[in-house]
């Protein structure tokens, strides 16, 4: 029986690979990839040659599930990766270990880089209780809801959001709470990384009709009690 390997990978700096990431890379008789033009930037920088590389991603994870299974069903072990942090966290390679433990398979977990952490214990908000939404509702309205009923929860707010829709999304908080305490994370581990901080009514004004590049990982305090 193979077994399933959630390998942790940069976030944007290639230095920030463990040893043990880059012995079961090399090991695995095959790479499961997010995109394997990607993935092979990484292994070429660390001397990981000649490996059996497949795409998996969400636009084919459908299908590809049954085909992993199968190779590990051959005794195959494959290596998970996304192109930058921890595979299934928010991420289509959830499928897959659930796939995998209800095929009886063991699922290892080797761990690393994740930008929601990064952005959390540096963001100067609380950290003792989060919680970790992923990527948003694209609509104005469902995104107010969904941030009402997490502010009211009182859990500082991890979340992703695209480059594109990050004005929208403060504009929206603002609307919501525009005293909530926010930190932008910007291209974390890479060149431009910047994290910046302020109220939701300050950021949202700083972010109106400005261009962003970059992977935008927000988080948000929760509401101060009276």
């Amino acid at each position: 029986m193979g077994k399933l390997y959630l390998v942790a990978t940069p976030i944007g700096n290639l230095e920030d690979v463990s040893p043990r990431a880059l012995r079961i890379l090399q090991e695995a008789h095959m790479v499961a990839c997010e995109d394997t033009r990607h993935t092979q930037i990484l292994l070429r920088k660390h001397g990981i040659r000649a490996k059996h590389l497949t795409s998996y991603n969400e636009f084919n994870h459908r299908r590809k599930v049954g085909e992993l299974i199968g190779q590990l069903d051959r005794a195959w072990d494959i290596a998970l990766v996304s192109d930058a942090g921890t595979p299934a966290l928010s991420d289509p390679g959830e499928a897959l270990v659930a796939a995998a433990i209800a095929a009886g398979h063991e699922v290892v977990p080797i761990p690393g880089p994740s930008a929601s952490v990064a952005a959390l214990v540096a963001s100067g908000l609380p950290t003792r209780e989060f919680t970790f939404v992923g990527f948003v509702p694209k609509k104005s309205g469902q995104r107010q809801r969904l941030l009402r009923e997490l502010l009211a929860a009182r859990r500082t707010i991890v979340l992703y959001e695209s480059p594109y829709r990050v004005a929208d999304l403060l504009g929206d908080l603002a609307a919501v709470d525009p005293a909530a305490r926010v930190a932008i994370a910007r291209e974390l581990t890479k060149l431009h990384e910047e994290i910046e901080r302020g109220t939701a009514s300050d950021l949202a004004a700083r972010y109106a009709g400005t261009a962003v590049k970059g992977e935008i990982t927000v988080v948000i305090a929760p509401p101060e009690r009276p």
